[in-house]
């Protein structure tokens, strides 16, 4: 812990050591770079090992997709929110997706009651996606869809509604989050067991290599092990144990390495310190480029690219004085400029209670467009690098990734402490200790334990509105669209997913087929579940 909260002790002999557990100095020279590694690591932008960046110009040439989070409701209404982010200046679309959805539940499943769209847009069927991208060219705008648990039948919804307008789906660009074994560290929307979660990774993965080659079906997730209580650098080594793991799922299944892995890409955090968190990411798009050249054999610079958006700041938003977390998210997007990222969303202030206004969501999406065209982020490369402090950092901050994935391996593996839940105690432990030093005062937080505003001048937020008569039109759509399909097409394409699943082939044409054919997400997942299970959680203590 830093000693910057205790009295009386002299600045020079203060010890502070960030989130990651470096020691941070007063004063850097060129001395501490040498001893830290040097220069060897540092390179030229677009050039291997990519520390300072993946592409040559940078935001000279293009700057980052601005992409925030949004849905809600019915498909319908998050449309409408879709199409007003775009008229506001954004360049892509972000799907969230109600707990129901994520958890492949149709929208008229009991366990689905009082939340059908409460979070997130929900979903049933390929009409659902038929009317949420209504309108919108997704030859101009390309969408990520935050899904896990159901991502293989949500991948399918989206390719098929695209190829059923015309779109050449060897063309099509897009993402979908689709990182399950981060779920089973930090947010919980799995369904079925890890190991066959793995495998329809793996089988998404397969499959968008030879038929959708331009989208790519992983975005792996340090972000939310870090909102779970990971360090940065834990969030950064976690997320390539991960990565690892699905490129070893593919691997052996004979696709060349060079054929998939310039299409995973990665979703980050951007809460804390802001030269810890421009390190990190500049000390991991150096470590994922030297694992994928040395380790994997990867020849092609694409393989080799940290390819990132950097979002959020959830973790460091506070409930309290809402109307602060617009400066921190300020803050959060210039980290994530200076960090080189491809793709940037804000936490809009209000989300701490609600999902976003149109109001407050605007602000976030301005606050990135002020970064492109009023503060000269964009005219230079990596504009940090050569720091003292900055290099030092980068290297400390790569060794401490290298020593965090030296030690999961030696355990047995990211799956295996996955599975057995030491991940999870680990961060879990780290998460109440933060907990702690922010009620006693050991973390600052301003307007928690720094200048509290303890009067009834708090700003209010405007709730989003939860309507039941959403949800009953949600399920009479569903009904109408279960009336006019062709029962026994949809019955004889479920069919083929079980029997797919059982098999050991890759279940992604069946799903596709089946989605084309109107089922359900919860028709197609109940096929999935009686093969593979689902995933019970162990109480641990």
């Amino acid at each position: 812990m830093n000693d910057r909260a205790k009295p009386g002790v002299k600045p020079e002999t203060k010890l502070v050591v960030n989130e990651s557990g470096i020691e941070v100095k007063p004063l850097y020279t060129a001395a501490d770079v040498e001893v830290s590694g040097g220069y060897k690591m540092v390179g030229l932008p677009g050039e291997y090992p990519f520390t300072r960046g993946i592409h040559r110009l940078m935001y000279r040439k293009q700057p980052w997709t601005m992409r925030q989070y949004a849905g809600f409701g019915n498909p319908s209404e998050t449309n409408q929110r879709f199409k007003y982010l775009i008229a506001n200046g954004q360049t892509g679309l972000n799907v969230a997706f109600d707990l129901p959805t994520q958890i492949g539940l149709d929208s008229d499943d009991p366990l689905a009651e009082g939340e059908i769209g409460r979070v997130g847009m929900s979903v049933d069927t390929l009409r659902d996606f038929e009317l949420a991208f209504d309108g919108i060219d997704l030859d101009k705008i390309t969408v990520s869809l935050t899904i896990n648990g159901a991502a293989a039948i949500l991948i399918a919804m989206y390719l098929a509604m695209a190829e059923k307008r015309g779109y050449d789906v060897n063309k099509l660009r897009g993402t979908a989050q689709n990182d399950i074994l981060k779920e089973f560290i930090g947010r919980g929307t799995w369904i079925f067991p890890v190991e066959p979660s793995i495998r329809l990774v793996g089988d998404t993965i397969e499959y968008c290599a030879r038929h959708a080659p331009k989208y790519s079906p992983v975005s792996v997730c340090g972000y939310h092990i870090r909102e779970s209580g990971a360090t940065p650098a834990q969030e950064m080594a976690y997320a390539f144990c991960i990565a690892k793991a699905y490129a070893d799922e593919v691997i052996k299944r004979g696709l060349p390495v060079d054929e998939f892995a310039g299409r995973l890409s990665y979703n980050f955090n951007i809460f804390g310190n802001i030269f810890e968190q421009v390190c990190k990411f500049r000390a991991g798009r150096s470590l994922w480029a030297k694992i994928m050249k040395e380790e994997y054999g990867a020849e092609q610079p694409g393989s080799m690219w940290l390819r990132m958006i950097a979002a959020g700041g959830g973790g460091g938003l506070t409930f309290e004085q809402p109307e602060l977390n617009i400066v921190r998210g300020a803050y959060y997007a210039l980290i994530s400029a200076l960090s080189g990222t491809q793709t940037m969303a804000l936490c809009s202030y209000d989300e701490a209670y609600t999902i976003p206004t149109e109001y407050s969501a605007r602000i976030s999406l301005r606050t990135m467009q002020i970064l492109i065209e009023e503060m000269g982020l964009t005219e230079t490369v990596d504009p940090l690098a050569g720091s003292y402090y900055v290099e030092t950092m980068t290297n400390q901050m790569r060794d401490k990734m290298v020593e965090i994935m030296a030690e999961t391996d030696a355990q047995g593996g990211i799956v295996k402490l996955v599975s057995e839940g030491i991940v999870q105690a680990k961060v879990s432990a780290q998460a109440y200790q933060m907990q702690r030093d922010i009620e006693s005062g050991a973390f600052p937080k301003v307007g928690v334990n720094r200048y509290r505003n303890d009067s009834d001048e708090e700003h209010p937020v405007e709730f989003h509105p939860y309507r039941e008569e959403d949800a009953r039109r949600q399920i009479d759509n569903l009904n109408r669209v279960r009336a006019e399909r062709d029962a026994q097409e949809v019955a004889d394409c479920l069919a083929r997913v079980g029997t797919d699943a059982r098999s050991g082939a890759n279940v992604m044409p069946a799903i596709v087929a089946a989605v084309k054919a109107y089922a359900s997400v919860g028709e197609i997942t109940r096929e999935l579940v009686a093969v593979f299970g689902r995933y019970r959680e162990p109480i641990r203590f």
